[in-house]
């Protein structure tokens, strides 16, 4: 079964999936460690390992290469920003395999003018419905696996409001979308609404910080959503706690203590030391005439 295939086998079963965002290979096979059923390939995560903002800077094929390895690095469906398909419904079209050919389940693809930026920014230009309605088009015919997953993800609301966005995601659904991103919904009352008024699964954006507002993610399951995904969390922490260890370390003059103490060997187990540790003798002759044996 694909990963896609399990994605849609999740998201038909009762209640919200959750996927918290990885940026990389350690911070997916954390996900997978805590028990969550999927993942999100940030875009604005990914644009950082390349010391870049999420200012759309990074190209179709970095993107692509950090969802193949994430995606080859836990066994759990991988959900991937496409950011806006990096061109027109051409270029998409071959985003779409592209991606699909990483192993990813599905992503997600906005209706910003290129180059985008972070959805929870201010400024944020989009494009004619109809261009991005195109790109919608050309995903969905792109694919060869049907159940992979195409997200439709407007920005709409900070530009042109809030019924634009609802009236563009029914379009997109319309159009061969499986999902919708409503982005930044401003008060609690639109985060309601917008599984209430789109006639389709909807995914929620949950931004520390950002423009929506905070809410439990049980208040969401109970709105209706079908995905949340929380890109920044790891991200963010990560840098909070690297700035606060170097400046430690410059007042200190000494290796300061880990938030968590673990081990030289408890750190290579959370990226697979175990299991790389059970090969090394396996193909060896003894371990072949002991199995031979028993």
């Amino acid at each position: 079964m694909s990963q896609a295939s399990r994605f849609r086998e999740l998201l038909h079963r009762d209640g919200m999936v959750v996927a918290p965002g990885a940026y990389d290979c350690i911070t997916a096979k954390l996900i997978a460690q805590a028990g969550f059923d999927a993942v999100y390939m940030t875009g604005a995560g990914t644009a950082a390992t390349f010391g870049y903002p999420d200012f759309g800077l990074v190209t179709m094929s970095e993107m692509v290469g950090n969802a193949r390895r994430i995606a080859a690095a836990v066994d759990l469906p991988v959900i991937a920003d496409a950011d806006t398909g990096y061109g027109n419904e051409l270029n998409v079209f071959r985003t779409a395999r592209e991606y699909e050919t990483s192993g990813v389940a599905g992503i997600h693809l906005e209706d910003q003018g290129f180059p985008k930026k972070c959805g929870h920014l201010d400024d944020k230009e989009i494009v004619p419905r109809e261009d991005w309605l195109a790109k919608i088009r050309a995903a969905a015919a792109a694919r060869r696996d049907r159940d992979f997953v195409i997200i439709a993800r407007t920005d709409a609301r900070a530009v042109a409001g809030f019924d634009e966005a609802i009236a563009r995601a029914n379009a997109a659904l319309a159009a061969g979308a499986d999902m919708v991103f409503v982005e930044a919904p401003q008060t609690i009352d639109e985060v309601a609404a917008v599984p209430r008024l789109v006639k389709g699964p909807c995914l929620l954006n949950i931004v520390y910080g950002g423009k929506t507002p905070e809410l439990d993610l049980r208040e969401a399951e109970a709105m209706g959503y079908k995905l949340a995904i929380l890109p920044g969390l790891l991200l963010k922490c990560v840098v909070g706690i690297c700035e606060e260890k170097l400046t430690e370390l410059k007042a200190i003059h000494r290796h300061p203590a880990p938030p968590k103490e673990m081990t030289v060997r408890e750190m290579f187990q959370r990226v697979g030391a175990n299991e790389w540790d059970a090969r090394r003798t396996l193909f060896r002759p003894a371990a072949h005439a002991r199995d031979a044996a028993e």
